[in-house]
């Protein structure tokens, strides 16, 4: 456990964020609804930790992530990022130079304005074979960032910072000559890490970095990501569906379904005892390699998961939920902390027990 873990200083507050993709339709095309990809998640984030952030495709995880490095700009909600960036320049408004600017809130900023700060929040993508492009060399895949983040760096400085990535991320800084299509996908995914760690970010968003990968493959990658975050004291948002990887690698864990935040936890203690009707549906269906270890009866949800379109009023869940009752129609349930740093969306959580 790194000093920044035990510091517990927080790096990423999200406060209500909500993402809406209008559609359109009609003869004059005209918006006829929303998809509500994120619709009021709330969590925060310390510095050294990875939460991790789990849930069914299409609950939001991804589009949380995106929303968080200005990739897609959230319909409403704040990201405030607790930046160590210093002012460079002293312009009319700035403060002296060297001071250190105060949190910043990313949902409003534009692109120009998001730029200072990507240095500092990075993200690696899914899929190792799309995320690089094919012309370019794996040596100006991860000069690019440096040209643009690190412009006083001189071309020598940044040739020697590849080499020294490529050898932390267990490859030869010789291979930094060759092109993407030479490299395997877990090679290539090594390279999509180097490159997110060259502007040395505070904090690395992994969006199912290792969901493409072969499973002896998926193990080194997670390995060699929790090496580096000791090393450089990271902080990761790891976004995946397969919950042995997240309890694996993640500190806490936060549960997505339909949009919403609905369990947020201590991994361990969410895996020992998860609260909400959804998370326990989840933990049922992880499969034990010990065929003589009892386990607890498969809970099956019936029904399929709602169209983001077209979401229950209410509590998203409570069209499939085997608890449900009638006042959980009538209004979204808030998260309650039913143990210190434990939260549930579920009012009725402890009734599960009795049934």
């Amino acid at each position: 456990m790194t000093e920044n873990k035990k510091s517990g200083k927080t790096l990423l507050e999200v406060n209500n964020l909500k993402m809406y993709f209008p559609v359109f339709g009609g003869v004059f095309r005209s918006k006829v609804a929303d998809v509500k990809a994120i619709d009021g998640v709330t969590f925060d984030l310390r510095e050294g930790e990875t939460l991790g952030l789990v849930g069914e495709s299409g609950c939001g995880k991804s589009t949380t992530g995106k929303c968080i490095v200005n990739l897609n700009q959230p319909t409403a909600g704040q990201i405030i990022f607790h930046t160590n960036k210093s002012v460079k320049k002293a312009g009319a408004n700035a403060r002296q130079e060297g001071a250190a600017l105060p949190p910043v809130d990313l949902a409003k900023l534009n692109n120009d304005q998001m730029r200072p700060y990507r240095s500092e929040i990075q993200m690696i993508f899914q899929d190792p074979y799309a995320s690089l492009n094919p012309r370019m060399t794996v040596s100006d895949i991860i000069m690019e960032p440096l040209g643009i983040h690190m412009p006083e760096m001189s071309k020598a400085q940044m040739l020697d910072k590849v080499g020294w990535l490529m050898e932390k991320v267990g490859l030869s800084a010789e291979q930094a000559t060759r092109y993407p299509h030479e490299f395997s996908g877990g090679q290539r995914q090594r390279i999509g890490i180097a490159r997110a760690l060259a502007t040395n970010p505070r904090l690395v968003i992994a969006d199912e970095p290792v969901s493409a990968l072969d499973v002896s493959i998926q193990a080194q990658v997670i390995n060699l990501m929790q090496d580096l975050q000791e090393e450089f004291g990271l902080t990761y948002i790891f976004i995946a569906h397969d919950l042995a990887v997240v309890e694996h690698i993640s500190d806490r864990i936060a549960v997505m379904y339909l949009g919403n935040i609905v369990e947020l936890a201590d991994a361990e203690v969410l895996f020992k005892s998860p609260r909400h009707p959804y998370t326990r549906a989840l933990m049922s269906a992880i499969p034990h390699p010990d065929p003589n270890i009892k386990k607890e009866k498969r809970i099956v949800l019936q029904g399929d998961v709602p169209s983001p379109m077209k979401k229950p009023s209410g509590c998203g869940f409570r069209t499939r939920c085997p608890i449900a009752r009638n006042d959980c129609a009538v209004e979204s349930p808030p998260m309650l902390e039913i143990e210190p740093g434990h939260f549930v969306a579920c009012p009725y959580h402890n009734t599960q027990d009795k049934n």
